[in-house]
């Protein structure tokens, strides 16, 4: 891996966390839709957007390829699946006012990355880092002790979209035809809910053009960020990926609290804090780690000239 394909890593993943940060408020608009028939529309429109991305960059072939692998495609149909649940929850959270919630769960997703790192892909979890993720779970358990109960729509939304990024960076195709053939797959179920189970909302016909247009802009919404994800996740260790992921829910914290008055309690503080602190700890551990490989690059680099 080159430093160039790192440093455009870099910049891709703070640039997937920041729109996945702010897309929320593009949700907010669409309150008087069930979050099933949002679900359909961010795959119907996103799949249209990636397919003329495909065709006008020259992927199909890329896409041919991983048709004719059907160990590739079973690995994409799980994600797709995984993908379009964490896609569902999330709309169904914010359009709940569980922000809040999506904002803990997607703190809590870089440290469950570097958990994940080490158990699948034998990524060594340093002695910082090991203490970032009990401050992590000791939040989480705060939680369940002050509350009685799971903060299930937290580590829904963590655990999928961590296995998720699993499992695309485990796969071999590259992330624009890898995210159509995943869209493609969950066509099938957003096609039969639109023609069966859809609420008059999803009726193009009866919309105003200002509904029909923030409905299809569903698909850039989604699409932009997850190609800057996908590409950012090949590029990058998994681990550091995760260094970036404070950004996005960062962003819905400040919405939650600031903009759409969702309720603070103590004890949920308490647990935010706890992870913000395992954070934090990460952090610093990265970026001591980056600086002495970088420091021990450059006197392995002077020692041979």
């Amino acid at each position: 891996m080159t430093d160039r394909s790192a440093q455009t890593g870099v910049l891709l993943a703070i640039a997937a966390y920041t729109m996945w940060g702010i897309a929320p408020m593009y949700f907010k608009l669409l309150l008087d839709v069930p979050a099933p028939d949002i679900l359909l529309h961010r795959i119907v429109w996103s799949m249209l957007i990636l397919l003329v991305l495909v065709l006008a960059l020259g992927q199909l072939p890329k896409v041919r390829q991983a048709i004719g692998n059907p160990k590739v495609m079973k690995v994409l149909l799980i994600s797709g699946l995984l993908l379009g649940g964490n896609w569902l929850l999330f709309i169904w959270a914010i359009n709940n006012d569980h922000l809040l919630d999506a904002s803990l769960g997607y703190y809590i997703n870089p440290l469950l990355n570097v958990a994940l790192g080490r158990i699948f892909l034998g990524e060594r979890l340093r002695k910082l880092q090991k203490y970032a993720v009990a401050l992590a779970l000791s939040g989480v358990v705060i939680l369940v002790v002050s509350f009685g109960q799971v903060p299930w729509i937290a580590l829904a939304l963590a655990g999928s979209f961590g296995i998720y990024g699993l499992l695309r960076k485990q796969v071999a195709v590259d992330s624009l035809p890898g995210l159509m053939l995943e869209t493609l797959l969950m066509m099938p179920f957003a096609i039969a809910y639109w023609i069966w189970l859809a609420s008059p909302a999803s009726n193009m016909f009866a919309n105003s053009w200002d509904m029909n247009s923030i409905l299809i802009c569903a698909g850039i919404v989604t699409t932009a960020p997850l190609l800057c994800f996908t590409a950012a996740a090949r590029r990058i260790m998994y681990s550091t990926l995760g260094f970036f992921q404070y950004i996005g829910p960062s962003i819905m914290f400040v919405l939650a609290v600031f903009l759409y008055n969702e309720p603070l309690h103590q004890e949920r503080l308490m647990t935010f804090a706890l992870v913000w602190a395992g954070l934090a700890l990460f952090s610093f551990d990265s970026y001591r780690h980056f600086r002495n490989n970088r420091k021990a690059m450059k006197q392995k680099l002077v020692s041979q000239e």
